[in-house]
């Protein structure tokens, strides 16, 4: 009966929300038709359109976190979070795509690689790094709770859902389709949610560019109004964006990084030809820079004068800067485009979700299960039987992601944003200079390539954790560290001095150490490949 009354007392938004669901699921069923093993449940048969694969990219890059979590950043840190989240690091994801992503496909064409640890594994020739790195891509589970938690966010806004009942209905349903069509229905489906996307991105945008039609003088203005540090592209008083390391530096190593991800960089995989790389990253550019415009919706909830109270979380009755997006929209639009972009907001998570959990499956199935058993379990059995066992695993498994994703998702972390960053970064920060090794450097040995990778993590995670207790530690002792010098300098770990708090900063601590171990060793490879074969000659 309630359910009744929610969708009478909003018909339009559920109509729209219904007719989504029956589309998505109709594309995910095509898609299961070209599933039929790991293969193409992972990467398909190498044969989509260019276009498909680039607006697929587009919105595996976007997600809920620029269409929902980062404008909160924004509204919050001003200027500076604008500079790092989209100048920076959007500049570092175009790098990174252009530098690496036909290296990437030729090696991994060469070894037929399913996954990013297999291609790793086959590239190094070693059993144990597949494993190791399938290992460290479990880390995206962080990011699989940012998307499920900013997705609740906007159901409970938008259809009067509560926090359990639109957790269990996101896991349901996008587990449930991705089991069904595995790449092919993410591709699919990914393809209605990106030009959906691009349409109500443009509408989102347009709808405050007024703010700007005087420049962007006005809007510094009243930044400068509230707080005269949000207009400054280096925030002083930020605890992430502080320093010109923590903005500039950080932002595009942490962008060019990104690329890495194991939903992201495997899309060079889906496409026939290395010319068909270079068509779907010019779709992929062209539909970010419109996903990327909106961080400004953070600047326009200022221009607006919404009162903080606007984003009180009514069941902690704390401040939710994830809330920004949400409540702006409702402030600026009728009820019908209302309806259209609350969608569009829930299907941009999904684009997103999709994508991992068809990485993360296809990792777990490939590159644990069937790597561990290959030699033992499933010895006896057909390379036939040991790929459909392993297509069936990485469902199971899938499964599993699912109820864990479920589980913490009730209880959200206070900054999904952090929360989804801590992970996500660990991942790249460990796969960048092993990725960048295997590509540059032809005949690296494998053993520094772990170092570089262990070291990254360590650091990423060991300044981030050790950060965050001392500045407990200063909370605690405010009286004491404010008296004391030595006190001050030991606990004082925000962005001015260091930027521990922004996980961007201390992975990009680890991800250059690692580039540097990785950068030694090829050099090191390569004079002694060439003392070889002096030798030889």
């Amino acid at each position: 009966m309630r359910y009744i009354d929610l969708i009478m007392d909003k018909p339009l938004i559920w109509g729209l929300f219904a007719f989504y669901l029956i589309v998505t699921s109709w594309l995910a069923w095509l898609g299961h038709k070209k599933t039929t093993d790991i293969e193409s449940f992972s990467v398909g048969a190498g044969d989509m359109n260019p276009i498909v694969v680039g607006v697929t990219l587009a919105a595996s890059i976007a997600s809920t976190a620029t269409f929902v979590i980062n404008p909160g950043f924004v509204y919050v840190h001003g200027i500076s979070a604008l500079m790092h989240l989209g100048v920076a690091a959007g500049l570092g994801i175009v790098a990174g795509l252009v530098v690496m992503s036909i290296g990437f496909r030729r090696v991994g064409k060469k070894y037929s690689a399913l996954t990013i640890p297999q291609w790793m594994g086959q590239r190094y020739q070693s059993k144990w790094i597949t494993t190791f790195f399938a290992g460290v891509n479990m880390l995206s589970l962080t990011f699989l709770v940012l998307i499920v938690g900013s997705l609740s966010i906007v159901m409970q806004q938008t259809l009067g859902l509560s926090n359990f009942e639109s957790t269990f209905f996101i896991i349901v349903f996008v587990f449930s389709y991705i089991f069904v069509g595995g790449t092919y229905a993410h591709a699919y489906t990914n393809t209605l949610q990106g030009i959906i996307m691009v349409f109500i991105a443009g509408i989102i945008v347009w709808s405050g560019l007024h703010f700007l039609s005087d420049g962007f003088g006005p809007v510094l203005d009243r930044l400068t109004a509230v707080d005269p540090n949000l207009a400054k592209t280096i925030n002083p008083s930020s605890p992430l964006f502080g320093s010109f390391f923590s903005v500039w530096v950080s932002g595009f190593v942490i962008g060019f990084a990104l690329v890495s991800q194991p939903h992201i960089m495997i899309k060079a995989l889906y496409v026939k030809e290395d010319s068909d790389v270079w068509k779907y990253l010019g779709v992929c550019l062209l539909v970010s820079i419109v996903f990327t415009a909106l961080l400004l919706v953070g600047l326009y909830a200022h221009m607006l004068e919404l009162p903080k109270e606007a984003f009180i979380d009514p069941n902690t009755g704390n401040f939710r800067q994830d809330l920004v997006m949400a409540v702006y929209i409702k402030q600026s639009f009728n009820p019908v485009l209302l309806a259209i972009i609350m969608v569009a907001l829930m299907s941009a998570g999904m684009s997103t979700l999709d994508g991992i959990l068809i990485a993360l499956s296809s990792i777990a199935a490939n590159d644990l299960f069937l790597n561990l058993t290959r030699d033992n379990v499933l010895k006896d059995k057909t390379a036939k039987e040991q790929g459909l066992l392993a297509h069936r695993a990485g469902q199971v498994i899938l499964i599993a992601l699912g109820v864990i994703t479920f589980v913490i998702a009730l209880n959200p972390p206070k900054l999904l944003g952090i929360f989804g960053q801590l992970g996500v970064y660990g991942i790249v920060a460990a796969s960048l200079a092993p990725l960048l090794g295997g590509i540059v450097f032809k005949h690296i040995h494998k053993v520094p390539v772990v170092i570089a990778s262990g070291v990254a993590l360590l650091t990423h995670f060991g300044l981030y954790f050790w950060a965050s207790r001392a500045i407990a530690a200063k909370e605690s002792l405010n009286d004491l560290a404010n008296n004391s010098a030595l006190l001050s300098a030991i606990f004082d770990t925000n962005a001015p001095q260091l930027g521990l708090a922004n996980p961007g900063v201390t992975a990009t601590y680890g991800i250059i150490v690692s580039v540097i171990i990785v950068l030694v060793a090829g050099i090191i490879s390569i004079a002694l490949h060439k003392g070889v074969e002096s030798s030889s000659a």
